[in-house]
């Protein structure tokens, strides 16, 4: 049956344009319940004994969500208990419409069989299909769909499963409208609510609930707290005529009254407003997009030297707290150091996602009403009802937000899952992952389908466009325990006398095809996570782990660059083509260091050795005569105990030349694949960039090298490069390293971008004009589509229409970009975790640091021994605040009689303050310089440290 409508749309040119819209029905669709004995079904989802223990419904029955319901309970809906659902077609399209990861969780649900969600295609069936009325809406039509819907499976199990006995349907829906005019057409109804409460075994899925609108307003005070959020479309009024503007909500991990709103402008420009004070943040949350209007000029201010949390109990609604807490945010300040100041008057979207955290244990009592603080400083506590307080105590549970009355304080949320003890390693790892979005599931089926067989080995099909190098004395260098082998190099002299030098890197593209499950999944996940002691894989382990990885004395394929190169490092020709290789040795940094350094040894590995790290220095001296950038950042690597897990020892990171000499081949590989794959494809080619900071970036570093009486230069790279070279001072030889970590603070985020949506390729780090990631296919996502592009680029492979399309381009490095962002924000949380666990054992240490950054109230100190940072308070609670003066411009900060400055020397007592077990942190005191009433005696005898065990 085909039912059609006819439409004349205006064109631009003024003439009109017949538009004819088919929507064909069938009445072959089947219901997908295994009791039906009249539709022809491929295969069954809904069982016939559906029953769940209910005192509405004790009753086999089947559920029929509303839209609303989906996007409002879909927690309740992942729960286990809620099984035999029917997803009408209307509710999936409308929650498509409305919420991508509503959706996309739906989808998940409705694909577990164990779940018996089945999809109904309502919209298409001859007896449900239903035509929108004169002047109904779109909202009214979709509800009236529901209700057929409901009311043709009610019929039809009666008549088709005459053996079932009992068997029902209930729609679930909170629209009191809908549930009246269902109830007025003889079908059986239920408040969501109303249904979960009558389930019997599982009374703890309540808590569960999202709040309807009749509950938030029950648990909120008559006081208005907060301005009037303005509809969206007066925004969108203000925003066209320039009287608002619109940005993401960045909310201050250091102060929770204070916050920033990044607004995008024309092309690349992008204004940062600043947002003080609880009215003026205005119930925003971390990465909502917002809109601000700009207060008047008199009434900016400067951003606050002060570091303020939102600590311990909960604090009233009336705010009066916060009141003395945002006086002390307000300094004088110079009019120069004053940025844009707004305030927000409506939220555009929310970026709400369920938070991971703790309830406060000081809070819970016999009352259902508890206060839940999240893992995340940035996120404001959030108000739930829960009947199992006290068993969720000590517990990391998730929470989701409801909603955010102008009445009250914090927002309300609802209880989702409970994740496990604070504290244990799993627990907290899971938490970890959890808050910075890192895909880690184990992958799916249909993902493991696309890996090949094994046994696997190179076929003569592979080798058709491909050439053998198996000869080649090949090697790779990586840290030590790296299975995940990216890339080898090998260097050999040619007749002419010049230096032949390749660069293999595992050829990922082979494996993983355009568009299948597998390749959808990398995509998504975009890079591996490497965590202290636990990796999370982009691709499955037999791939990341042994068919890709470039391993010794095993032939693999690889994509090779190959350049022929004289000694003065000048390259003459350059070459790619896609390989096979057989690596002669595969070896740790330390290995390779100790062959080149060993006179003894003339192996042929030793001499390619030899010839890769002599180039590599010459490379290296061209790339800082340029202006290329050598920053410095402290990295730490734990030894773990190999039956405990637990950090027995830690240390920063030893580079060695060889680090250097990989870095420059990977540097130049890098390079002359962007140059190829951009002439080849100008418009789609994915790029890397790193953009020059604003001049206001440097102002810290600025002063930092003032306050010892230094010049940095910062008009371009090679400036900042140089003066940053000759920045020495008398008897303080780590100086510059201080200063180096400095600059890195004043760096930009190198990001992924589309060639042909953008005209500013330059990478400021690296002074070079173009660059792109082609030599870790393994752990990151861009790098295959660079190896697809160049593969295209040279003959060895076809294109396919997405790698050509530079919108898509474009929104899969947004993608990349935030991958790659929020895996190293992963990385700094699980070192942060394991500093804990390493000084959870060690009582308290003495250790010398320097002062790296001066606040209002407090000194961050970097201990270098550990490449350890942490605050050491002067305003604390529990004591009267010693005569505080801090000075902006130096910056410095005079406490009692002594003055801090950047880079100052300094002494202190580490240890673990784990009182609070959420937010356990690293607690520093000075010993040195001595304040009376600020310094702690230093013990007459140090704790021993645990002697560790060998690093097995």
């Amino acid at each position: 049956m085909l039912k059609s409508k006819t439409f004349i749309k205006k064109t631009r040119s003024g003439g009109v344009m017949k538009i004819v819209r088919e929507h064909y029905l069938r009445d072959d669709i089947w219901c997908g319940s295994e009791v039906c004995a009249d539709c022809k079904q491929e295969s069954t989802v809904l069982q016939g004994d559906a029953c769940i223990e209910s005192n509405l419904c004790a009753y086999p029955h089947y559920l029929i969500p509303d839209t609303n319901v989906v996007l409002h309970q879909i927690d309740v809906l992942e729960d286990p208990v809620i099984r035999n659902v029917i997803i009408l077609q209307t509710v999936l399209q409308e929650v498509r419409h409305r919420s991508a990861p509503v959706y996309k969780r739906l989808k998940d649900i409705i694909h577990e069989k164990e779940k018996h969600f089945y999809t109904f295609t309502n919209e298409h069936h001859s007896e449900t299909f239903v035509e929108r009325e004169p002047g109904e809406s779109a909202n009214d039509r979709n509800d009236r769909a529901i209700r057929v819907a409901t009311k043709w499976y009610s019929q039809h199990l009666k008549t088709s499963a005459p053996d079932a006995e009992g068997l029902k349907v209930v729609l679930l829906t909170n629209d009191n409208g809908n549930k009246q005019k269902a109830e007025e057409s003889g079908l059986l109804v239920y408040k969501c609510e109303e249904y979960i409460k009558s389930l019997i075994a599982n009374p703890e899925l309540v808590d569960c609930l999202a709040l309807s609108n009749d509950d938030k307003n029950e648990v909120t005070s008559s006081k208005v707290l907060f301005p009037e959020h303005l509809p969206l479309s007066r925004i969108q009024a203000g925003i066209k005529s320039g009287t608002f503007l619109q940005g993401t909500f960045r909310a201050s991990r250091d102060n929770y009254l204070e916050a920033t709103v990044f607004v995008q402008g024309e092309g690349e420009d992008t204004t940062e407003v600043l947002i003080q004070g609880l009215q003026n943040l205005n119930r925003a949350v971390h990465q909502d997009v917002v809109a601000v209007q700009l207060l008047p000029r008199d009434q900016w201010v400067a951003p606050s030297s002060v570091v303020l949390q939102d600590e311990g109990t909960a604090k009233d609604d009336d705010a009066e707290e916060e009141e003395e807490e945002e006086k002390a945010l307000r300094i004088s300040a110079a009019e120069a150091s004053r940025k844009p100041t707004a305030r927000i008057v409506g939220i555009i979207k929310r970026s709400w996602r369920p938070f991971c955290g703790m309830l406060n244990t000081s809070q819970i009592k016999e009352s259902t009403r508890h206060l839940f603080t999240p893992a995340d400083r940035r996120i404001p506590r959030i108000r739930i009802e829960t009947r199992q307080a006290a068993t969720l105590a000590g517990q990391r549970i998730m929470v989701a937000i409801d909603g955010w009355p102008k009445h009250s304080r914090y927002p309300n949320g609802h209880f989702v899952r409970s994740l496990g003890g604070a504290g244990d390693k799993e627990t907290e790892q899971e938490v970890l992952l959890l808050e910075h979005d890192v895909p880690h599931q184990a992958f799916s089926q249909a993902v493991l389908s696309f890996l090949p067989k094994m046994p696997w080995c190179i076929t003569p099909e592979d080798m058709m466009k491909r050439e053998d190098l198996r000869h080649l004395t090949v090697c790779s260098v990586d840290p030590p325990g790296c299975t995940d082998i990216d890339d080898a190099l090998h260097c050999r002299e040619l007749d002419n006398g010049n230096l032949e030098v390749g660069v293999h890197i595992a050829d990922v593209s082979h494996f993983i095809r355009p568009g299948n499950a597998m390749d959808k999944e990398a995509a998504n996940r975009g890079t591996t996570v490497y965590l202290c002691g636990k990796r999370i894989d982009m691709v499955p382990e037999l791939l990341s782990s042994n068919l890709c990885s470039l391993r010794s004395n095993v032939e693999r394929l690889a994509f090779s660059c190959i350049w022929e190169i004289n000694h003065k490092a000048e390259i003459l020709k350059t070459r790619f083509t896609k390989s096979v290789i057989n690596s002669k040795a595969s070896l740790t940094y330390a290995e390779a260091q100790m062959k080149i350094d060993d006179t003894s040894k003339n192996d042929d590995i030793t001499k390619s050795l030899r010839g890769l790290n002599k180039i590599a220095k010459i490379l290296k001296r061209h790339r800082i005569e340029k202006g290329a950038l050598t920053l410095s950042s402290l990295e730490v690597r734990f030894h773990i105990d190999s039956e405990t897990h637990d950090p027995i020892d830690l240390q920063t990171k030893e580079l060695m030349e060889t680090n250097s000499m990989v870095e420059e081949f990977m540097l130049l590989a890098n390079i002359s694949v962007a140059q190829k794959i951009y002439d080849e494809f100008p418009d789609c080619a994915m790029l890397r960039k790193h953009p020059a900071p604003p001049p206001s970036n440097y102002d810290i570093l600025l002063k930092a090298a003032k306050s010892k009486e230094v010049e940095i230069h910062t008009d371009s790279a090679k400036a900042l490069a140089d003066s940053l070279d000759m920045a020495r001072v008398d008897g303080f030889p780590y100086f510059n390293t201080l200063l180096r970590i400095l600059a890195t603070r004043c760096m930009m985020q190198a990001v992924y971008f589309c060639s042909g949506m953008d005209s500013d390729f330059h990478h400021y780090g690296l002074a070079s004009p173009i660059y792109t990631h082609f030599t870790s296919p393994i752990r990151r996502y861009a790098d295959i589509i660079v190896h697809r592009l160049l593969a295209v680029a040279i003959g060895a492979d076809s294109t396919y229409p997405d790698l050509m399309d530079k919108q898509k381009q474009s929104a899969l490095s947004n993608n990349l970009n935030y991958r790659h962002k929020m895996s190293q924000y992963a990385q700094r949380a699980s070192v942060a975790f394991h500093t804990q666990l390493f000084f959870k054992s060690r009582g308290i240490l003495n250790e010398e640091g320097f002062v790296l950054f001066v606040r209002k109230n407090a000194i961050i100190v970097l201990i270098p021994k550990f490449g350890l940072e942490g605050t050491v308070f002067f305003d604390k609670k529990d004591k009267a605040a010693p005569n505080l003066v801090f000075d902006e411009e130096g910056p410095s900060l005079k406490v009692e009689q002594h003055t801090f400055h950047i880079f100052d020397r300094v002494k202190v007592t580490i240890s673990l303050d784990d009182s609070n077990i959420q937010h356990q942190k690293i607690r520093m005191s000075l010993i040195d310089p001595v304040i009376p009433g600020v310094s702690v005696p230093v013990p007459d005898v140090e704790p021993q440290a645990k002697k560790p065990k060998l690093d097995r």
